[in-house]
């Protein structure tokens, strides 16, 4: 009997002990659970930050470009708008050529007028100036502006343009001034 009440009481510590182990076994569960959940809550939450930081990087990106796109728009606007107004007073120093030409007064003024004209030409020329050759060219609205229509002198100069009123420019081959002409019909 006194071996029974010993194995009794040995099953009885083992019985103690192996609920004590099964509790902390079930402790441990709940904390490898846990330690889960904040696992994928923090991985959602890199995942999203990344995300952000993607998404931020290419708002970024956007306005760089949109900027630089508009520092090169303002700058090729503000260009544009000082050639124009350049170009009359290239007008007028290819009239004071012409005039020039037909005096017989001073040559100085001539040679003068015409260093003027020239810089002046290769100054804008070299800033992506081009001027529109329109005499005998076939009329093109893109490029002409017709003031008036004249009648041909003969039939291949019809839809020609037979005179040129105003010089036209184009600039980077955008036409900056339509030419001014006068259109065989």
């Amino acid at each position: 009997m006194a071996e029974k009440k010993k194995n009794n009481k040995e099953e009885l510590v083992d019985s103690k002990k192996l609920a004590a182990l099964e509790a902390r076994l079930e402790g441990m569960k709940e904390q490898l659970e846990e330690a889960s959940k904040k696992e994928e809550e923090a991985q959602k939450a890199v995942s999203d930050a990344k995300a952000d930081y993607l998404r931020l990087m290419a708002e970024f990106d956007t306005f760089r470009r949109r900027t630089a796109e508009e520092k090169l728009a303002l700058v090729s606007s503000a260009s544009a708008d000082t050639i124009k107004g350049l170009l009359p007073i290239l007008d007028d120093c290819e009239i004071a050529l012409d005039a020039l030409e037909k005096s017989e007064d001073s040559q100085a003024a001539k040679e003068g007028t015409q260093m003027i004209f020239g810089k002046l030409s290769a100054y804008l020329k070299g800033k992506g100036l081009e001027r529109i050759e329109a005499k005998g060219a076939t009329f093109d609205t893109e490029l002409h502006e017709a003031v008036t229509t004249f009648p041909a002198p003969s039939e291949d100069l019809k839809g020609k343009v037979i005179d040129v009123v105003q010089t036209g420019y184009t600039l980077g081959g955008k036409v900056l001034r339509f030419a001014k002409v006068v259109v065989g019909a």
